[in-house]
């Protein structure tokens, strides 16, 4: 298992585990205030003119205007962020069968979050882990080889969103946005999160197996793997003045090939398992921050 499916997967779930853990552990809220007592006068009043409630449709624009807040330029993507940061474009929430995506809007949105100002950091991060462990020794050390993984993560994440997201959905017209549940139990929707990855949306409307998703891995993984990584090479140990040849296997091996392609495959059931709950829990975040600022905007009591 390489070590950028390591850490990206620690990444997720630590940060999964800071918004989660405190959420499970709320409290039930406290009980309303008892209404007042009616006045004696009021009992003796005509009942007021019917007061009806809000249309329904005005509830449903209102909720139209949110959903559309959340929503990217192209109404059938969003510009939602996993954790406030991660890009998470092609979430949708509480929508049902979308019209289907173009090709041109499939390359725009997958290039959109590969792009992204975060993604710098996150490589940078990969390659630093990487050249610590110094796998992949063929890059080398120093800048050069700092500067080679980091060229290489940032390839292998692109490379593999464009196969997913893109080139594939477009050529099989497969729907690369991934539909929230929101409803069940936990294990329900986790269990629906992780089929996910197996099973996706057509651009008709049906159901298939997700080439995208499982092929469009397996490609990517070998295009990076068979094409920038490091050949073999021969380093030379000098005991006793002498030198002695050492050689240093290639990085492009079906082996590798396979643990790069498990890796991209873990890593995004992981993300896909946090990409359905996230809008829960960011819902839960809104209404407290929300109180809060009601709180804070309460007048000081005079004593």
């Amino acid at each position: 298992m390489s070590i950028k499916f390591v850490a990206q997967a620690c990444f997720v779930l630590l940060i999964a585990a800071l918004f989660f853990l405190p959420l499970a552990a709320q409290q039930a809220p406290p009980p309303a205030d008892p209404a007042p007592p009616a006045q004696a006068d009021t009992a003796n009043k005509p009942a007021p003119a019917q007061d009806p409630a809000p249309p329904q449709a005005s509830t449903n624009k209102n909720d139209s205007d949110k959903d559309k807040g959340a929503q990217g330029k192209n109404s059938g993507t969003s510009n939602d962020r996993l954790f406030y940061t991660l890009p998470n474009f092609l979430t949708m929430e509480n929508t049902r069968q979308l019209p289907p995506l173009t090709t041109a809007e499939k390359f725009k949105v997958v290039a959109r979050g590969s792009f992204d100002y975060v993604q710098y950091p996150w490589y940078g991060f990969l390659a630093g882990i990487s050249q610590a462990e110094n796998s992949e020794p063929g890059y080398g050390q120093g800048a050069k080889g700092y500067g080679k993984r980091f060229a290489s993560a940032f390839a292998d994440g692109t490379i593999e969103n464009f196969f997913t997201g893109a080139i594939l959905p477009s050529l099989l017209r497969e729907d690369p946005r991934f539909y929230q549940s929101g409803q069940g139990s936990f294990t329900r929707r986790t269990g629906y999160a992780v089929s996910r990855i197996f099973v996706t949306r057509t651009d008709s409307g049906g159901t298939q197996f997700n080439y995208s998703e499982i092929v469009g891995s397996a490609l990517s993984a070998a295009v990076s793997t068979y094409s920038y990584h490091p050949k073999s090479f021969i380093t030379y140990r000098y005991p006793n003045g002498v030198p002695m040849p050492v050689f240093n296997g290639s990085d492009r091996t079906l082996k590798n090939t396979a643990s790069v392609w498990g890796s991209q495959v873990g890593y995004d059931t992981i993300t896909i398992v946090v990409k359905e709950f996230w809008p829960d829990v960011h819902r839960k975040l809104s209404k407290r921050h929300k109180a809060v600022a009601l709180e804070s905007d309460k007048p000081a009591e005079v004593k």
